[in-house]
């Protein structure tokens, strides 16, 4: 079982998406992971192993928040981070600058 305050992740990369990851817990591996998301992520290539706790920082998410999601759906899913497009905005604000 899972302690509620700390959990050792695994981090995968796939080969189909980039700057996608995918963290399970080290216990579980990717068992509860929907075979539909692995398909959609490709080869999976580990990438670290993290003790996570609520004070951990990381880069590009919630250390709560992931380990909420991996206790409740059995993995926690790191997206891309949104691009702004400069260009369409440039635009827009043209069209209401006339």
């Amino acid at each position: 079982m899972m302690s509620s305050t700390k959990l050792i992740c695994d981090i995968f990369k796939g080969s189909k998406k980039e700057e996608t990851y995918l963290y399970v817990s080290r216990n579980e591996g990717v068992a509860l992971v929907p075979l539909e998301l692995l398909d959609r992520l490709g080869e999976l290539e580990l990438v670290t192993t993290l003790m996570l706790d609520r004070t951990r920082k990381l880069a590009r998410a919630d250390a709560c928040r992931v380990m909420s999601d991996i206790h409740e759906k059995g993995f926690y899913l790191q997206l891309p981070p949104k691009i702004f497009n400069l260009d369409n905005s440039l635009k827009e604000n043209n069209k209401l600058s006339r």
